[in-house]
């Protein structure tokens, strides 16, 4: 069997409905080639590196799955068709990479922008008035009056 990651970005409006809808589809695409989703994960909404469609964020998902040598043409082929087709006005960007068999499917995502903590303003000013603090080494303004 070889092992296959696709992430994919979808616009930030996704509901949760076409969300399950959009997993349901891609796992039956899999599975129907006798292949197996070995995980469906949603990473979470995100800034993007620039505009796509006229969005600044995007929702994250990662899938991960097995399938065997004789079937990996028609399962990246139906993927890729659901990706540009059936969900295009869904998925913005869209990539699948193959996995080295004895890689690790461990990894580390980073923070997404809903379970970033929130701060209070005042609490965003304390600390960039710090960081100037510390950066200008006490020499570049005058006045070192910044409360």
């Amino acid at each position: 069997m070889l092992r296959y990651e696709s992430l994919f970005i979808t616009v930030p409006e996704i509901t949760s409905d076409e969300a399950g809808s959009l997993e349901k589809t891609l796992s039956k695409a899999v599975t129907e080639s006798k292949g197996s989703i070995i995980s469906f994960e949603r990473w979470g909404k995100y800034q993007l590196a620039y505009p796509i469609r006229r969005n600044d964020y995007g929702v994250y998902y990662l899938m991960r799955f097995e399938v065997g040598d004789d079937r990996k043409d028609e399962v990246l082929a139906e993927l890729k068709k659901l990706y540009g087709v059936k969900y295009g006005e869904l998925i913005m960007r869209s990539v699948v990479k193959s996995l080295p068999a004895k890689h690790s499917l461990e990894y580390k995502r980073p923070e997404s922008l809903e379970e970033a903590p929130s701060k209070d303003i005042d609490t965003i000013m304390k600390e960039s008035k710090n960081i100037l603090r510390r950066d200008r080494g006490g020499d570049m303004f005058q006045d070192d009056n910044l409360d």
